[in-house]
């Protein structure tokens, strides 16, 4: 058999987590000394568990990818030396998804229990989903209840989530002899450790049955569409993450079902710039209003408020409307909205207002050369 494991088991470099586990039963099942006449069928069956192990392994499986099948072999035997070539083989420690958990996990259970990694004992829990919604400024500000379709993973309804019939023959797998747990011997930087992890013969249940469910292949879980709705709060700011209780991937028989963690994007607003739960705004005001003061009516995302413009404002000053911004997430009262005012030149102006302008620039002191179009000299001039 080639070492690749990809070509150990048949599939693409591109397969995913249960294409990889339907055809590991396959050629677990081909290959098993107990039932295979081939003479190297141990051999080949260590080749297909290996090869399942660590390509159903995210961390592993992205070691593999990135330094190659001879590599990651030779670090595996040196016990994963993580400064090698500047490369961590584990992928990371850890990180949101769902993941396995890198081999590290495994040496902290041994030095202080718990259930840090694979070698955890009882069901394992469902994994935490990930997707996006996005809303706009206004209902990031009233909040708002959306209703959204995410494809997951369900537990199967023919098979309870077991993967096999009810009255499927079990027998005691002979890769763990019943106990759903293998335990080897590992060199890693910090010595040899006992390493203990699920079986990958049995997925940890300590038993291989005659039947697997046809529903879902053996899987436990189906792929289906659900309709959730989506509570989003006031305040909400862009990128932040609502977690749903339960709606992520199911657990094992017994476990629970993992989260559904849902990002939420805040789209940009046309009329208003936040910044935090503050909200800034530019209002257009013309030359007299500028010059004598006005009662403004300004625009705010929860209808419009009144702002005393003084008399002399400058183009391009700011004025604070406190309690005027977004809703403070969680938390009590609202952030300030800032208004820019910003004087507006007008494009065309009328006979009177262009007399009126220039005894206004007169009675300053200013000689201003006022430039003419040729129809508003004809004009003038009659």
């Amino acid at each position: 058999m080639s070492e690749d494991f990809y070509e150990v088991l048949g599939v693409s470099r591109d397969a995913d987590a249960d294409e990889i586990k339907q055809s590991y039963r396959k050629k677990a099942a081909e290959y098993h000394p107990d039932v295979s006449d081939d003479p190297n069928a141990e051999e080949k069956f260590k080749q297909v568990k290996k090869a399942k192990e660590v390509l159903t392994d995210e961390d592993a499986r992205a070691a593999y990818d990135r330094m190659g099948h001879e590599q990651f072999e030779q670090a595996e035997k040196r016990g994963f030396d993580a400064s090698e070539n500047g490369q961590d083989p584990f992928g990371g420690m850890g990180g949101m998804g769902g993941g396995q958990g890198s081999p590290f996990d495994d040496i902290f259970e041994q030095f202080f229990g718990g259930g840090r990694g694979r070698g955890q004992q009882g069901p394992r829990p469902g994994r935490d989903l990930q997707t996006g919604l996005t809303i706009d400024l206004e209902d990031a500000y009233f909040g708002t209840a959306r209703q959204m379709t995410v494809t997951r993973p369900e537990r199967c309804d023919d098979c309870g989530g077991h993967g096999h019939p009810e009255d499927a023959e079990a027998r005691t797998c002979p890769g763990c002899e019943g106990r759903g747990q293998q335990v080897r011997v590992q060199q890693t930087p910090l010595g040899r450790v006992q390493q203990t992890t699920t079986c990958p013969q049995c997925e940890g249940e300590g038993e291989l049955y005659s039947e697997t469910c046809d529903s879902c292949d053996g899987e436990g879980v189906v792929m289906e569409e659900s309709t959730l709705t989506v509570e989003v709060p006031e305040g909400i700011r862009d990128g932040q993450t609502l977690r749903m209780d339960g709606e992520g991937a199911p657990g094992e028989p017994g476990a629970r079902d993992g989260d559904l963690l849902v990002e939420i994007a805040v789209e940009a607003d046309e009329r208003f710039e936040r910044d935090g739960d503050d909200l800034h705004i530019t209002h257009p005001i013309s030359f007299p209003q500028a010059v004598f003061g006005d009662d403004l009516r300004v625009e705010t995302l929860d209808g419009t408020v009144s702002l005393d413009l003084p008399r002399g404002t400058q183009s391009g000053e700011t004025f604070r409307l406190r309690g005027k911004g977004m809703p403070r997430l969680q938390r009590r009262g609202q952030g300030d909205l800032f208004v820019r005012v910003q004087v507006v030149t007008p494009e065309n102006v009328n006979e009177e207002q262009r007399d009126a302008l220039e005894a206004f620039a007169e009675a300053g002191g200013e000689d201003i050369d006022v430039k003419e179009g040729f129809f508003e000299k004809i004009k003038r001039s009659l």
